[in-house]
C-alpha cells in the first residue's frame, strides 16, 4: 500500500522538523533519502519537486500535492491534521516560525559551517557567527522565561521547527545547560515520544543529545 506522505530528505535539522511533525500527527509516511553530499538535490528529477534544490520536500499522495520549504510543509501538515497550529495563537505561531526560518536556522547554519565543518579557515566568520548564535541562545532563553513554549502556553509547529536546530547544541560550543529556560524547553520536548521517533528517522541509534 502506498504511504500517504513521501518525505524526501536528508538527516539535517530541516529534515528532522518534518519527520518529527509527521510522527506528532500520526501520519503514515515513507522516507526517500536525498544524498546532499553527493549533489542528488541538483538532479533534474528532484528539481521538478524542489525548484530551489533544497530538502525537505513532501508529496501528499492522498491529495496529489507536492510541498517544498520546511516552514511551508509544517503549515501544510498542521492545517491538514488540525494540530499544533491553533487559530487563536496563529499570529504568534507564525512570528516564531518565521523567526526560525529567517534567523535562527540560517544563523546557526552559518555557525555550523565556520565553526564545525570549516574551523580555522575564517576567524572573522567563526567570531561573527559564534557571537550571533550566542545571542540567539540568550534571546530564546529570555522568551522562554515568560512563555512555556515559543508562541505561548501550547506546543506548536514553531517549537517543532526550532527544536532540531538547538539539538545541535554540542556543535555550537555555547553551553545549553547555562540557559535555564531554554534547557527546560529543550528537555521537555526531547522527551516526547514522537520527537524521539522523528529525530531518528534516518539513524535509529540517534537520540536528542542531553544539555
Amino acid at each position: 500500500m502506498l504511504k500517504v506522505i513521501e518525505l524526501f530528505s536528508a538527516n539535517t535539522p530541516n529534515g528532522k522538523k518534518i519527520s518529527i511533525m509527521l510522527e506528532e500527527i500520526g501520519y503514515d509516511y515513507k522516507v526517500t533519502k536525498v544524498d546532499i553530499n553527493n549533489g542528488e538535490q541538483f538532479e533534474e528529477g528532484f528539481k521538478k519537486i524542489s525548484p530551489l534544490s533544497k530538502i525537505p520536500v513532501i508529496i501528499d499522495h492522498k491529495n496529489n500535492q507536492t510541498v517544498f520549504e520546511s516552514g511551508a510543509i509544517l503549515i501544510y501538515l498542521a492545517e491538514q491534521s488540525k494540530k499544533f497550529y491553533n487559530q487563536e495563537d496563529r499570529l504568534q505561531i507564525n512570528q516564531w516560525l518565521m523567526a526560525q526560518m529567517g534567523y535562527i536556522g540560517p544563523m546557526l547554519g552559518q555557525h555550523h559551517q565556520f565553526h564545525h565543518y570549516n574551523s580555522g579557515k575564517s576567524k572573522f566568520g567563526e567570531d561573527r557567527y559564534f557571537k550571533i548564535s550566542k545571542r540567539i541562545y540568550n534571546e530564546l532563553d529570555e522568551r522562554l522565561s515568560v512563555s512555556k513554549f515559543l508562541s505561548g502556553e501550547k506546543y506548536t509547529i514553531a517549537d517543532i521547527a526550532t527544536f532540531p536546530w538547538i539539538a545541535r547544541h554540542e556543535w555550537h560550543d555555547i553551553g545549553l545547560a547555562k540557559f535555564k529556560n531554554l534547557s527546560r524547553w529543550y528537555c521537555e520536548i526531547s522527551k516526547r515520544e514522537a520527537v524521539i521517533k522523528g529525530f531518528s528517522f534516518m539513524d535509529k541509534g540517534e537520540f536528542p543529545p542531553k544539555p
